[in-house]
Protein backbone atom coordinates (compact mmCIF):
# COMPACT_ATOMS: atom_id res chain seq x y z
CA UNK A 1 0.00 0.00 0.00
CA UNK A 2 2.87 2.40 0.82
CA UNK A 3 4.48 1.68 -2.56
CA UNK A 4 1.29 2.71 -4.33
CA UNK A 5 1.16 6.05 -2.51
CA UNK A 6 4.79 6.81 -3.33
CA UNK A 7 4.09 6.11 -6.99
CA UNK A 8 1.19 8.63 -7.02
CA UNK A 9 3.23 11.53 -5.60
CA UNK A 10 5.63 11.81 -8.57
CA UNK A 11 2.76 11.50 -11.05
CA UNK A 12 0.84 14.29 -9.31
CA UNK A 13 3.98 16.41 -9.06
CA UNK A 14 4.88 15.93 -12.74
CA UNK A 15 1.29 16.63 -13.73
CA UNK A 16 1.30 19.93 -11.81
CA UNK A 17 4.64 20.91 -13.32
CA UNK A 18 3.29 20.05 -16.79
CA UNK A 19 0.17 22.14 -16.24
CA UNK A 20 2.27 25.06 -14.97
CA UNK A 21 4.61 24.89 -17.98
CA UNK A 22 1.65 24.67 -20.33
CA UNK A 23 0.06 27.74 -18.74
CA UNK A 24 3.34 29.66 -19.06
CA UNK A 25 3.60 28.72 -22.73
CA UNK A 26 0.02 29.89 -23.39
CA UNK A 27 0.62 33.19 -21.56
CA UNK A 28 3.88 33.69 -23.46
CA UNK A 29 2.14 33.10 -26.78
CA UNK A 30 -0.69 35.48 -25.88
CA UNK A 31 1.73 38.21 -24.85
CA UNK A 32 3.64 37.86 -28.14
CA UNK A 33 0.50 37.76 -30.25
CA UNK A 34 -0.92 40.89 -28.58
CA UNK A 35 1.62 43.63 -29.19
CA UNK A 36 1.78 46.87 -27.25
CA UNK A 37 0.89 50.02 -29.21
CA UNK A 38 2.20 53.42 -28.11
CA UNK A 39 0.52 56.66 -29.16
CA UNK A 40 2.34 59.95 -28.49
CA UNK A 41 0.11 63.02 -28.71
CA UNK A 42 0.91 66.72 -28.64
CA UNK A 43 -1.01 69.85 -29.30
CA UNK A 44 0.41 71.75 -32.28
CA UNK A 45 3.28 74.09 -31.45
CA UNK A 46 2.94 77.85 -30.95
CA UNK A 47 1.06 79.52 -33.80
CA UNK A 48 0.99 82.98 -35.30
CA UNK A 49 -2.04 84.94 -34.12
CA UNK A 50 -4.11 86.23 -37.03
CA UNK A 51 -7.88 86.36 -36.47
CA UNK A 52 -8.47 86.80 -40.21
CA UNK A 53 -6.65 83.53 -41.09
CA UNK A 54 -8.31 80.24 -40.04
CA UNK A 55 -5.23 78.24 -41.12
CA UNK A 56 -2.33 80.03 -39.45
CA UNK A 57 1.28 78.87 -39.59
CA UNK A 58 3.64 78.27 -36.71
CA UNK A 59 5.41 81.19 -35.08
CA UNK A 60 9.22 81.14 -34.78
CA UNK A 61 8.75 79.72 -31.24
CA UNK A 62 6.50 77.04 -32.69
CA UNK A 63 9.05 76.15 -35.36
CA UNK A 64 11.66 75.74 -32.61
CA UNK A 65 9.26 73.51 -30.64
CA UNK A 66 8.63 71.36 -33.73
CA UNK A 67 12.39 70.87 -34.03
CA UNK A 68 12.47 69.89 -30.35
CA UNK A 69 9.83 67.21 -31.02
CA UNK A 70 12.05 65.78 -33.76
CA UNK A 71 15.02 65.80 -31.37
CA UNK A 72 13.10 64.20 -28.47
CA UNK A 73 11.26 61.57 -30.53
CA UNK A 74 13.82 61.00 -33.28
CA UNK A 75 14.96 57.72 -31.74
CA UNK A 76 11.70 56.72 -30.02
CA UNK A 77 10.79 54.16 -32.69
CA UNK A 78 7.98 56.19 -34.26
CA UNK A 79 6.45 54.18 -37.12
CA UNK A 80 3.56 56.46 -38.17
CA UNK A 81 2.74 60.16 -38.01
CA UNK A 82 -0.71 61.76 -38.01
CA UNK A 83 -1.67 65.42 -38.15
CA UNK A 84 -4.87 67.29 -38.93
CA UNK A 85 -5.53 69.19 -42.12
CA UNK A 86 -4.33 72.50 -40.65
CA UNK A 87 -0.91 74.01 -41.39
CA UNK A 88 0.01 74.38 -37.71
CA UNK A 89 -0.30 70.62 -37.06
CA UNK A 90 1.39 69.72 -40.35
CA UNK A 91 4.29 72.04 -39.53
CA UNK A 92 4.52 70.62 -36.00
CA UNK A 93 4.91 67.08 -37.36
CA UNK A 94 7.12 67.90 -40.38
CA UNK A 95 10.58 67.97 -38.73
CA UNK A 96 9.95 64.53 -37.18
CA UNK A 97 8.55 63.19 -40.45
CA UNK A 98 11.58 64.53 -42.34
CA UNK A 99 14.03 63.07 -39.81
CA UNK A 100 12.37 59.63 -39.97
CA UNK A 101 11.49 59.74 -43.70
CA UNK A 102 7.86 59.00 -42.85
CA UNK A 103 4.77 60.45 -44.52
CA UNK A 104 2.33 62.53 -42.51
CA UNK A 105 -1.15 61.02 -42.64
CA UNK A 106 -3.66 63.87 -42.77
CA UNK A 107 -6.82 63.37 -40.76
CA UNK A 108 -9.94 65.44 -40.25
CA UNK A 109 -9.62 67.41 -37.02
CA UNK A 110 -13.31 66.91 -36.25
CA UNK A 111 -13.19 63.10 -36.45
CA UNK A 112 -11.21 61.76 -33.50
CA UNK A 113 -12.96 58.39 -33.73
CA UNK A 114 -11.54 57.85 -37.24
CA UNK A 115 -8.01 58.66 -36.07
CA UNK A 116 -8.36 56.09 -33.28
CA UNK A 117 -9.82 53.52 -35.70
CA UNK A 118 -6.85 53.92 -38.03
CA UNK A 119 -4.33 53.68 -35.20
CA UNK A 120 -5.95 50.53 -33.79
CA UNK A 121 -6.36 48.81 -37.16
CA UNK A 122 -3.17 49.83 -38.97
CA UNK A 123 -0.51 50.30 -36.29
CA UNK A 124 -0.77 47.47 -33.75
CA UNK A 125 2.57 47.13 -32.03
CA UNK A 126 3.80 50.43 -33.46
CA UNK A 127 4.67 53.84 -32.07
CA UNK A 128 2.37 56.52 -33.47
CA UNK A 129 2.87 60.28 -33.23
CA UNK A 130 -0.22 62.54 -33.42
CA UNK A 131 -0.15 66.34 -33.70
CA UNK A 132 -3.59 67.64 -32.80
CA UNK A 133 -5.38 70.52 -31.14
CA UNK A 134 -6.01 71.61 -27.56
CA UNK A 135 -9.53 70.14 -27.57
CA UNK A 136 -8.91 67.08 -29.79
CA UNK A 137 -5.84 65.64 -28.02
CA UNK A 138 -7.85 64.94 -24.81
CA UNK A 139 -10.69 63.59 -26.98
CA UNK A 140 -8.37 61.13 -28.75
CA UNK A 141 -6.95 59.98 -25.41
CA UNK A 142 -10.47 59.25 -24.17
CA UNK A 143 -11.35 57.43 -27.45
CA UNK A 144 -8.24 55.27 -26.97
CA UNK A 145 -9.63 54.22 -23.58
CA UNK A 146 -7.68 56.60 -21.40
CA UNK A 147 -8.96 58.94 -18.69
CA UNK A 148 -10.72 62.24 -19.32
CA UNK A 149 -8.35 65.19 -19.56
CA UNK A 150 -9.56 68.80 -19.72
CA UNK A 151 -9.08 70.92 -22.81
CA UNK A 152 -5.46 72.07 -22.94
CA UNK A 153 -5.27 75.78 -22.01
CA UNK A 154 -4.81 78.08 -24.98
CA UNK A 155 -1.38 79.23 -23.79
CA UNK A 156 0.10 75.74 -23.17
CA UNK A 157 2.13 74.03 -25.87
CA UNK A 158 4.51 71.87 -23.84
CA UNK A 159 2.29 68.89 -22.94
CA UNK A 160 3.10 65.47 -24.36
CA UNK A 161 0.82 62.51 -23.67
CA UNK A 162 2.10 58.95 -24.03
CA UNK A 163 -0.72 56.42 -24.29
CA UNK A 164 0.21 52.76 -24.03
CA UNK A 165 -2.32 50.21 -25.28
CA UNK A 166 -1.46 46.75 -24.02
CA UNK A 167 -2.51 43.69 -25.96
CA UNK A 168 -4.80 42.74 -23.08
CA UNK A 169 -6.89 45.92 -23.28
CA UNK A 170 -5.15 47.87 -20.53
CA UNK A 171 -4.50 51.54 -21.25
CA UNK A 172 -2.02 53.71 -19.40
CA UNK A 173 -1.33 57.39 -19.96
CA UNK A 174 1.71 59.44 -18.99
CA UNK A 175 1.71 63.22 -19.28
CA UNK A 176 5.09 64.89 -19.53
CA UNK A 177 6.41 68.34 -20.36
CA UNK A 178 8.91 68.96 -23.15
CA UNK A 179 10.75 71.98 -24.47
CA UNK A 180 10.20 75.43 -23.07
CA UNK A 181 7.12 75.97 -20.93
CA UNK A 182 6.55 79.48 -22.23
CA UNK A 183 7.10 81.07 -25.60
CA UNK A 184 9.79 83.74 -25.92
CA UNK A 185 7.21 86.53 -25.99
CA UNK A 186 5.61 85.18 -22.80
CA UNK A 187 9.03 84.96 -21.15
CA UNK A 188 9.74 88.59 -22.07
CA UNK A 189 6.40 89.67 -20.59
CA UNK A 190 7.24 87.85 -17.34
CA UNK A 191 10.65 89.59 -17.07
CA UNK A 192 9.37 93.11 -17.71
CA UNK A 193 7.98 95.02 -14.69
Amino acid sequence: MAAVRLWHKPVVLYSLVGILLGALLVLGYLSLSRPVTTVILVRHAEKKIDPSDPDVHLSPEGEARAQEIARVLGEAGVTAIYATQYMRTQQTAKPLADRLSLPITKVDSSNSAEVVRQIRSQHKGGVVFVAGHNNRVPEIIKELGGPTFPTIPEDQYDNMFIVTLSGFGRVSVSKIKYGSSASASQQQMMVQP
